[in-house]
């Protein structure tokens, strides 16, 4: 059963709940299968191949290369794919900390991939976004 995701931008923010997933992540891009023992979190079919986002030791076990080592945050809440103004708004907190973020959109949950070294601040800026949407 599926159930419908939230579109009121105020609770999105509010109830966002950022969670940090363990580990350290990497965007690759591969041309054909993906590679034996690469699982990826993300892939994303391009004219130029197919880009992944896979845990940095497995990239480095399958001889990928990369440049961006990110950290993964997750928004617990469940977006609705329609809503309005939910990654303006996260993205516009982190550039203004000057903080990359790419944003992919499952079904369920908004998923931010920002630099590794950073992750701690990232999430601690979207708590604080969530406290003063309240």
């Amino acid at each position: 059963m599926i159930v419908a995701g939230e579109s009121d931008l105020r609770k999105l923010l509010t109830d966002m709940r950022p969670q940090l997933n363990p580990g350290r992540y990497v965007f690759t891009t591969v041309e054909g299968d993906v590679p034996p023992g690469v699982t990826p979190v993300v892939m994303v079919s391009e004219d130029e191949g197919t880009t992944l986002i896979v845990p940095q030791q497995e990239a480095d076990a399958a001889g990928l290369a990369y440049e961006y080592v990110t950290g993964w945050i997750t928004l617990r809440v469940h977006s609705a794919l329609e809503a309005v103004g939910l990654t303006a708004a996260v993205a516009r907190e982190l550039a203004d900390i000057g903080l990359s973020c790419n944003v992919v959109a499952g079904f369920y949950h908004d998923h931010l991939f920002v630099p590794y070294g950073r992750v701690a601040e990232a999430v601690a800026v979207l708590e604080d976004l969530a406290r003063r949407s309240a």
